[in-house]
């Protein structure tokens, strides 16, 4: 079991990236988070102090998935607040350089309580038949999954 609590009560600051590929979109699955206890999510952390966030994002791609990206251009920002969260992500899309994918890890949590599950490109059909409370809110903005690459400035999302 992971302690999710890490994350919770406090505002986070995270970067992500969009990578498309084969009329795919890379996402990875977070247990514990999301009202069906789990959530697709584009890969991206949380800022720490000293380094910008496309810094974080490059090496968040690498712990969590492997890969080594460019970042094309800066997409939009997503605020989101609940009970338990407030995150302010800034999306980002980028293209894959190197990297082989695999499932990494989350340094923030201890070995024993990752909440990282899978990673894989979904295709836009798959996210589309998806229940949208197991995608992240990013994706309730619009009707048609591969539309997330059109939004710009700064969304306040449906919560989940």
């Amino acid at each position: 079991m992971s302690d999710i609590k890490t994350f919770s009560q406090k505002v986070r600051v995270r970067a992500c990236g969009l990578l498309e590929e084969n009329n795919s979109i890379l996402l990875l699955k977070h247990n514990q988070i999301g009202a069906k206890g789990f959530l697709w999510s584009p890969p991206g952390g949380g800022v720490e102090f000293g380094d910008n966030s496309e810094e974080t994002l490059i090496r968040e791609f690498q712990e969590e998935t492997g890969l080594k990206i460019n970042i094309s251009e800066f997409l939009f920002v997503n605020e989101y607040i609940d009970n338990r969260f407030h995150a302010i992500e800034l999306f980002y899309s980028v293209k894959r350089v190197g990297g082989v994918l695999k499932l990494g890890n989350d340094p923030e949590l201890a070995e024993n309580k990752q909440i990282l599950d899978d990673a894989r490109f979904i295709t836009y059909n798959e996210i589309d038949a998806m229940d949208r409370a197991t995608l992240h809110n990013a994706f309730s903005y619009f009707d048609e999954p591969r539309d997330i690459f059109k939004i710009r400035g700064h969304i306040n999302f449906i919560n989940i």
